[in-house]
């Protein structure tokens, strides 16, 4: 089954680069491109994509915006579409806020090809991809420890889910928190959803900007 994809960036090249990428690979289609953050919630509206690659600093409206206007759309017709944020290091201040706004992922536009077919695959598949170069950096300067150790949500989670957040907040996937852990993968992600739910996340990345702000990880 072939995974759809919308690419929103504001730079011909990058689409294009990004575009040549994607489609290389038999099981990713590229259905649309938008060329600022308007055409990009319009095309996703109109689209109905698996996957959406949205830069953040675009014309008529940021990458955040548009975000927060997909997951606002009445009735959730666009839940279905898995938002990947794609940024560079000196948007850092950015990445946290769109997280908030409902993003499924983040990865740096310089991580690689693989890194963004990964990225792609994962968010199709549920889950959620945090590129590992900058996940203990980001969140750790974003969001600093608050030492809320008294937290009712950070009581709830038993000694393995603590574990797996620290895994998640240093930007593990899952197969790596499995082997770490000797845990199958289905345990792993029976964790994760548990764990979202005593955290209120609504996907790994909100678990991992969660375990910072509580200082669960330091």
């Amino acid at each position: 089954m072939s995974i759809s994809v919308v690419i929103a960036d504001d730079q011909e090249l990058v689409r294009t680069g990004f575009r040549l990428i994607l489609e290389a690979q038999d099981e990713i289609s590229v259905i649309g491109e938008a060329s600022d953050g308007v055409e990009a919630v319009e095309a996703v509206r109109r689209l109905r994509p698996d996957v959406c690659l949205m830069d953040i600093r675009m014309p008529k409206l940021d990458g955040l915006e548009a975000t927060r206007q997909l997951r606002r759309t009445p009735g959730n017709a666009t839940d279905a579409t898995k938002i990947v944020i794609v940024t560079t290091f000196d948007l850092d201040e950015y990445v946290y806020s769109a997280l908030r706004a409902g993003a499924n992922g983040f990865v740096v536009k310089n991580s690689g090809p693989r890194l963004l077919i990964e990225a792609v695959h994962a968010a199709a598949g549920g889950d959620s991809l945090i590129s590992p170069s900058v996940t203990v950096r980001l969140l750790e300067h974003l969001s600093p420890p608050q030492h809320t150790e008294n937290s009712a949500a950070i009581q709830r989670l038993s000694p393995q889910e603590h574990k797996i957040v620290r895994f998640v907040a240093r930007g593990r996937t899952n197969n790596e928190i499995a082997e770490e852990l000797t845990l199958s993968l289905s345990t792993v992600k029976s964790h994760l959803s548990r764990i979202q739910d005593k955290v209120r996340a609504r996907n790994r990345v909100e678990i991992a900007a969660w375990a910072w702000e509580h200082g669960v990880v330091n």
